[in-house]
């Protein structure tokens, strides 16, 4: 735990700490512990239950969670999933976690979050990722600390197991809730974790496999490495399309130009997951031979002396923020005039560059100049600084070649 801290601790001074807890035994732990930490540390803890109401009881273990914060003075807020509860639920459920949780720190000014995973979270994630083919980087360890929706995420118990975390809530005689759907077998990891004591008897014991996922991490960070090395070489980033040179790109291992396609894609459409790699490999068959793809949120396409990755225009079609606010993840425009910016919004371009006349001066591709960030007072077009209207330090953040090689080597 201190460990965790003195890593946030090394960017500067940490004032305020938060930690997702969901009532669990795993996650009440790491409550108690925090607390211990941020006692004597002089550290200001908070508390969030994510209540995705998928389960009747959801809003009493909220509760439950929210009285024992009471109860030892950490100010604890419920946060409620609105979503729609169809699809993909499990898939569904993370992200909208990640999304609430990340906004409530951001609101509440928290240095970190802190995350309950386990040594056995670990080991049963990588049995669960080999059972879906997953390459090394799906079969690297779970991340101990990295940064995602602009907040700080930890996960301090990775060394832990979780009948020793238990063991700290019996010592001192915390209770804790267990979620019924943990010993539900249509999940895939109650079925993983119901079959560990037989992996154990040939030798895949937890020790094992969380060892093996280490070794894995250390050869994901070794082909990033390479990969940015290439990248270095052979990509630039023009009006927020990531370029590949051709026929350079193409003559590159299968592994290190799957796992740059896969950079760029997450990088342009700004979203934390690599899109699956038989998509992705499928994509990319389809681009060099000419044909434009589309591909979470991006459009993968050929032309003469480059492979590029933009944006999809439909992608962004309903994305706004105020003047001076990240758009999409990567750009920030400015109004003219902040004294006058009230009623104005940042859009994308879209149909709009019909009335920006020189946009075929700027070089861009008509696609690429539609996915840029523009100036709008209702249906009135301001500017669009990237297609010829409007004053270019009116873009104060765009895109660049210097972030998108950083981001291959953040995990």
């Amino acid at each position: 735990m201190t460990d965790a801290l003195d890593r946030v601790r090394a960017g500067g001074p940490v004032s305020r700490l938060g930690v997702a807890v969901s009532g669990g035994g795993d996650s009440m732990a790491l409550l108690m512990l925090a607390l211990d930490l941020c006692r004597a540390q002089g550290v200001t803890l908070a508390a969030a239950t994510v209540d995705h109401g998928l389960r009747t009881e959801s809003a009493d273990e909220a509760q439950f969670v929210k009285d024992t914060c009471a109860q030892h003075g950490i100010d604890h807020t419920t946060l409620v999933w609105q979503g729609a509860k169809q699809g993909n639920l499990q898939h569904n459920a993370r992200h909208a976690r990640y999304d609430l949780l990340a906004d409530w720190a951001q609101g509440a000014g928290l240095d970190a979050v802190m995350l309950g995973h386990t040594a056995d979270d670990q080991a049963e994630t990588f049995v669960m990722r080999l059972a879906r083919g997953s390459g090394v980087d799906g079969l690297a360890a779970m991340r101990a600390d990295w940064e995602d929706r602009r907040v700080r995420w930890l996960r301090p118990l990775l060394g832990v197991t979780r009948a020793g975390l238990r063991d700290v809530l019996t010592t001192r005689n915390q209770t804790w809730i267990d979620d019924p759907s943990n010993e539900d077998p249509r999940f895939d990891r109650v079925r993983v974790r119901q079959t560990m004591g037989a992996l154990a008897q040939l030798g895949l014991d937890r020790a094992r496999l969380v060892d093996t996922a280490e070794r894995m991490s250390q050869a994901r960070d070794a082909l990033s490495w390479l990969a940015h090395d290439c990248a270095v070489r052979l990509s630039r980033v023009e009006g927020g399309d990531v370029h590949f040179a051709l026929p350079a790109f193409a003559t590159l291992p299968d592994e290190t130009r799957h796992r740059l396609l896969a950079h760029a894609i997450t990088y342009v459409s700004s979203t934390p997951y690599r899109p699956r790699y038989d998509a992705l490999r499928r994509a990319e068959v389809d681009a060099l031979a000419g044909q434009t793809r589309s591909l979470q949120g991006c459009l993968i396409s050929r032309r003469a002396d480059a492979l590029v990755i933009g944006r999809e225009p439909q992608a962004v079609a309903w994305e706004q923020a105020a003047p001076g606010a990240l758009w999409d993840g990567r750009w920030v425009l400015a109004a003219p005039d902040t004294a006058t910016a009230e009623g104005l919004v940042v859009m994308a371009l879209g149909d709009g560059i019909a009335q920006c006349k020189d946009w075929r001066a700027t070089g861009f591709a008509r696609t690429t100049l539609m996915t840029t960030p523009a100036l709008w007072a209702d249906t009135h077009l301001i500017a669009a600084p990237l297609a010829g209207l409007g004053d270019n330090s009116l873009l104060i953040r765009t895109p660049n070649t210097e972030e998108f090689l950083s981001t291959i080597l953040s995990h």
